[in-house]
Order: structure tokens, then C-alpha cells, then sequence
């Protein structure tokens, strides 16, 4: 007889959640089970990258639009409904959630909808029911953090942008982060007046200079009204909106506030702690580097472990664990050289050292490029693009690739490979660009900048 219900109990179906459960029952065999309180798919799929990424792709086409006249294009009078927008996102979000639920019920996988909680090492509570397990993964994500802040719970997260009944005229946006930056432009981009806190000195903390500076002024540009160096210090409703008071004696009038200051680990009330699960200060669950806890059979992996917050290193610590537990071997996942990106407008893409982090050890240089996008040359749109190289100097090696500009993510998932592969500023220099693109920018540099 087994000792357990289940070989594997995964306690959250998000992306990481959803792939260690389905590779462990397909291509294993093994007996899992997997909890989620809310819509499988999780938080990027469900109310993060994917649903955001759709409101980029509509907010966009107002420069489309405005682009379009300088192709020859006339349109007597463009018109856009929130409404139609949000309806259409929430049939993809529920056509994608279809697609989880096959994949898992072709994996195996046995789905129990409730919020899981331990009861001890190896068994879970999920809704009055036990289910016991030889081995469990915690991959509960994380969640919006709203600072204590007089009246600033009357204020919508980053979840809730999402679902709006109707578009503000008006809206402040509180952070510095890449949710406060991709949501102010979804919303200047839908002709919404758009006012951004930011506590720092400048936008997008931890990002290359160059970059979060570039970007800060191509917003202002377009309008965006940041407030550096400011907090919020009060939310008052009012009968038509809200009054937040910023620094001393600021006062900004909106429809609507939004809090994007961060996401915590979503670790809070499901019997980590008092089954041996070590969690730090930030609520985050301490992990070695095979995602295993200082409890054996206890693994976590994504937001939970508040590492690095990115979807595809959830699922690649997912890959690792499912490895780690049922491979031939432990594996560890690699944090060098992880590509990302922001969707901001302009969006960036960004790979490898900042210019900040390659002077702590490296002797460099650096190659820039600044420039109008070809698309814009005939609208006479005034956005531009940057490119940047971080170049060292004793070995000629690519350290880190930086772009903003039209089709930046797209375009540095391919110097991606480039350098993790170790390539030196030499082969970017003996590839041949493809004319006239953006992306040809990164092999024709020749000079470094002064």
C-alpha cells in the first residue's frame, strides 16, 4: 500500500505551480496533486504579464493611428470602448485557462480548487479535506503590497487596473517599478492625464542608468507627469474622486489612485512557519540552491522565494525541482545573464550588467547609440530609440545589452543567447546586420562612447 495520497503536492497553480506538476505526472509518472484559491494560471497568466500585456497591445494603437497619416492614411474619427477592450481580454484569459486545465488533466494532475494550508510535513488542508504527499512544493507567488498610508486603501492595485469598470479621466500612479511604469502608459496612451510618484530620483530602481533615464524623459514627452523624489502622504476621498497630498504641501486631484509599490510573497497563513519552513524578513521562504527548504521534503520556487521574480525563472526552478526529485541528478538553476524586459512606451529590453554593476569589477567600455526609429521618419513621431553595449575591456566580452525603442523585447532575446553564450564585442562587430532594422544597431557600433 502507498504511504501517501500523492507523490507531489504543488500549493499554487501558477506558471511554475502548473509546470512542476504537469513534467513530474507526465514525464515521471507520478501521482500529483495541485491546489490554487483562485483562476489557474496564476498571477501572469491570469491578472500579471498576459492581461497587461494585452492592454499594452490596445493602448498602442493610438500611435498606430497617429502614425498612420503620415503613410497616406486619412481617418475621419477613431473612437475607443474600455469596456469592448477588458471583454476581450477576459475571453483570452478564459480560453487560456481552458488550455491549464487540459494540460494538467492530460498530465494527471488532479486539481482540488481552495486555499492549501499545512497540516504538517506532509500533508496539506485544502477546504476541511487532508491529502498527504511524500514530497511538497510551495509555489503560492506573491501579492500586492499596499504601504500603511492613511487612506491609501481606497487606492486599486495593479489586479484591479486590469478589471476596471470604466476608463478615469484621471489618475495618479504611486511607485517607480515596471508595473507603475507599463500602467502609466496603457493608461496616457488611452488619453488618460496620468500623474507618477516616485519615491527615488528617478524610475525603474536596479536598471541601467542610461536607460531609466532615457525612458523617464521619452514619458514626459508624452506627457506623463512624474513627481520624483515625492511620497504620498495622505488619501482622502472626495465625492468625486480623490485628493492625495504628496512631499509637504502638494496636492493632486484624481478618479482614481493606484498603488504599485511592489508585491510581497504570498507566504502569509498556510502553516509555513509552524511546520519548520524558514521564511526572512520580507515573508519570503528561504531556499538552498535547489529550491529545497530547511525541510526536507518541502520545496518552493517563483515570487514565494522572492529571488528573481521573473515567469521563466519560475519555470525553470520548476524544471529544477521536478529534476532534483525525480531526474537522474540535482540541478541547480543558473541566475547569470537572465534576460527581461518592460512594456513600457517605449518598451526596453535589457540583458547581462548594468554599467553600474560591471564597474564594481570590470574595467569597461561602453558603446551607444541613439536614434529615430524608421517607422517615425514619415509621422514625424518625436520618440527615439537606444541602444547600449557594456563591453570589458581584458577580454573584449559582452556584459550587458540595454535597448528602448520599437520592438526592444523582441529584438534582446536574441542577444540573449549571444551572451550567455560568451560573446565578445569582435563576433557583434563580424555579424551582419539586417537593413534597415532597429536591431542592426548592436553590430555597428564601432566607437566607444566618451
Amino acid at each position: 500500500m502507498k504511504r501517501y495520497d500523492f507523490d507531489l503536492i504543488v500549493i499554487g497553480a501558477g506558471s511554475g505551480g502548473v509546470r512542476a506538476s504537469r513534467f513530474a505526472g507526465l514525464n515521471h509518472g507520478k501521482r500529483v496533486a495541485i491546489v490554487e484559491n483562485r483562476r489557474t494560471g496564476g498571477t501572469c497568466v491570469m491578472r500579471g504579464c498576459v492581461p497587461k500585456k494585452l492592454l499594452v497591445y490596445g493602448s498602442n494603437f493610438s500611435h498606430d493611428i497617429d502614425d498612420s497619416k503620415g503613410y497616406g492614411w486619412s481617418i475621419e474619427r477613431a473612437t475607443h470602448s474600455w469596456s469592448d477592450l477588458i471583454d476581450a481580454k477576459n475571453r483570452e484569459l478564459a480560453r487560456l485557462e481552458r488550455i491549464y486545465h487540459k494540460l494538467l488533466a492530460d498530465a494527471g494532475v488532479r486539481e482540488f480548487n481552495g486555499t492549501g494550508k499545512l497540516a504538517d510535513q506532509h500533508t496539506v488542508e485544502v477546504n476541511g479535506q487532508t491529502i498527504t504527499s511524500e514530497h511538497i512544493l510551495i509555489a503560492t507567488g506573491g501579492t500586492p503590497s499596499i504601504p500603511d498610508i492613511p487612506g491609501m486603501k481606497e487606492s486599486i492595485t495593479s489586479d484591479d487596473a486590469l478589471d476596471l469598470n470604466e476608463l478615469p479621466e484621471r489618475i495618479v500612479i504611486v511607485g517607480g517599478g515596471y508595473i507603475a511604469v507599463e500602467f502609466s502608459g496603457i493608461f496616457n496612451n488611452l488619453g488618460v492625464s496620468v500623474h507618477k510618484i516616485v519615491r527615488a530620483d528617478q524610475i525603474l530602481r536596479g536598471f541601467d542608468h542610461t536607460i531609466r533615464a532615457t525612458l523617464e524623459q521619452e514619458m514626459k514627452n508624452q506627457g506623463i507627469q512624474i513627481h520624483s523624489k515625492k511620497t504620498v502622504r495622505k488619501v482622502k476621498k472626495l465625492e468625486n474622486g480623490y485628493s492625495i497630498k504628496i512631499g509637504s504641501n502638494d496636492i493632486l486631484q484624481a478618479d482614481k489612485i493606484m498603488c504599485a509599490t511592489g508585491r510581497i510573497p504570498n507566504t502569509s497563513d498556510i502553516g509555513l512557519k509552524e511546520n519548520g519552513v524558514e521564511l526572512d524578513e520580507k515573508g519570503a521562504i528561504t531556499v538552498n540552491k535547489y529550491s529545497m527548504t530547511k525541510v526536507e521534503n518541502i520545496f518552493a520556487i517563483g515570487d514565494a522565494t522572492n529571488r528573481v521574480t521573473l515567469t521563466p525563472v519560475a519555470l525553470e526552478e520548476a524544471m529544477s525541482v521536478v529534476d532534483t526529485l525525480y531526474g537522474p541528478k540535482r540541478r541547480a538553476v543558473s541566475y547569470e545573464n537572465i534576460p527581461s524586459a518592460v512594456f513600457s512606451s517605449p518598451p526596453i529590453g535589457t540583458v547581462g550588467l548594468t554599467e553600474e554593476h560591471a564597474l564594481r569589477k570590470h574595467d569597461i567600455d561602453i558603446f551607444l547609440s541613439r536614434f529615430q526609429p524608421m517607422k517615425y521618419s514619415l509621422s514625424r513621431r518625436n520618440e527615439n530609440s537606444l541602444v547600449k553595449l557594456i563591453v570589458d575591456k581584458a577580454t573584449d566580452r559582452v556584459l550587458g545589452a540595454h535597448m528602448m525603442g520599437l520592438d526592444a523585447p523582441e529584438i534582446i532575446q536574441g542577444i540573449a543567447i549571444a551572451i550567455k553564450s560568451g560573446a565578445t564585442k569582435a563576433q557583434f562587430d563580424s555579424t551582419l546586420g539586417i537593413h534597415p532594422t532597429s536591431a542592426e544597431e548592436f553590430v555597428t557600433m564601432r566607437n566607444p562612447s566618451s
